[in-house]
């Protein structure tokens, strides 16, 4: 979309990348389901070949969200989890990468499993203290990976400080913001070479689809990401990438009831007898809520709470009506995770604990229901 208007997160949400059709006029962007196109002659085609490698919904979708992060690219993939391993390939062997040491269960599994097989190192630390990360650099460290907020424990980094350090270092500074969204956060503007989300998440937003994206400000990055989605191919289908487009149109609205919900609610709980403990920027409680206003525009659907024991965590989810047990989140109906058991079974009982990732540790993703219906059904659930 070309404007000369300063056009803001809303209205660039709805309208780049998706100018009317120009053939017919269609106002939203068709979905392009094939995988191959006619060529009009031996060595001449129409910029289309392949819809691995090319595909206009697909590419109507990365120039969308792009512009949502304030990137100069997008490439988008099949699952939040190859967007992460597509931005692994980045490293060779020997490289080194210092990690948050409380991120998704998921993400650990890929680092520890898989990419140390292949000669990558790493080292996670608590990212709260940039102290921390400034220690943990070393001579072949190429990459510093955040998730803020953290999942589960929603812990966030001092994105600007921590760019700092990685950029001093001659490193990589990558920031899942897939809790955040680029509604409420914006990496790249606070020093983010890359930034990535699991698009299952907020961005698709109703549970329907499965797929990631990564973002990046950097020309180089850029075509070595492109190269690298051609290349090992985990891109996503055409469908995905029209109903991220839908969804994203009222990212903005979705948002907003999403953040009113969960602040919402942890104001209501958050001196409940039952809970020992809540995790939410959003409260003045919250150790980093200062930061939280000074990096992010809105706080987010996911608050996480320690009820104490298994046994009460499972009487509570048993208690509620209108949260489902499920996992995800960010979708809009209200989830409820039992981290320990479903998202970070994957890493280390001992870990887990020094983070507080405790058998009695509960997340929920705050959906765009009514506000009070959902305060009541946990306030209700907490009686027991």
């Amino acid at each position: 979309m070309k404007s000369k208007l300063n056009i803001h997160f809303a209205t660039k949400a709805i309208h780049v990348g998706q100018e009317p059709e120009q053939i017919t006029g269609a106002v939203t962007v068709p979905l392009f389901q094939t995988s191959t196109y006619a060529q009009i002659e031996i060595g001449k085609h129409t910029g289309f070949e392949y819809a691995r490698t090319q595909n206009p919904t697909r590419f109507a979708w990365e120039e969308n969200i792009a512009a949502l992060e304030n990137g100069i690219a997008a490439y988008a993939f099949g699952s939040g989890l190859a967007a992460e391993d597509a931005v692994m390939k980045l490293l060779s062997a020997g490289d080194h990468v210092v990690c948050a040491e409380d991120m998704y269960g998921g993400t650990y599994r890929l680092f520890e499993k898989i990419y140390r097989r292949f000669g990558l190192t790493f080292s996670y630390v608590d990212m709260t203290n940039s102290g921390e990360v400034q220690k943990a650099m070393q001579s072949n460290t190429k990459m510093v990976y955040s998730e803020s907020p953290t999942n589960p424990m929603m812990r966030l980094t001092d994105l600007t400080a921590v760019a700092d350090i990685a950029h001093n270092h001659h490193a990589l500074f990558v920031v899942d913001n897939t809790f955040a969204t680029p509604y409420f956060q914006q990496p790249i503007t606070l020093g983010a070479d890359i930034v990535l989300h699991s698009a299952t998440k907020y961005l698709g937003g109703h549970s329907d689809l499965i797929s990631g994206i990564v973002i990046t400000n950097n020309e180089d990055i850029s075509a070595q990401l492109k190269f690298i989605q051609n290349a090992t191919g985990a891109v996503p289908g055409a469908f995905d990438c029209w109903l991220l487009l839908r969804s994203v149109k009222t990212l903005a609205l979705r948002m907003q009831q999403h953040e009113r919900n969960a602040l919402s609610i942890a104001n209501s709980i958050e001196n409940h007898k039952n809970v020992l403990a809540i995790h939410y920027p959003g409260l003045s409680s919250h150790s980093q809520h200062e930061l939280a206003k000074r990096q992010m525009s809105g706080f987010g659907g996911i608050i996480s709470i320690e009820l104490g024991s298994y046994q009460n965590a499972q009487q509570f989810v048993k208690n509620l009506e209108i949260f489902t047990l499920a996992e995800s989140l960010g979708g809009v109906e209200s989830l409820i995770c039992h981290p320990v058991s479903m998202t970070h079974g994957s890493i280390p009982k001992e870990q887990r604990e020094k983070l507080g990732i405790t058998d009695g540790l509960v997340r929920l993703s705050c959906g765009i229901e009514d506000t009070e219906d959902l305060i009541n059904d946990v306030l209700n659930a907490l009686d027991y």
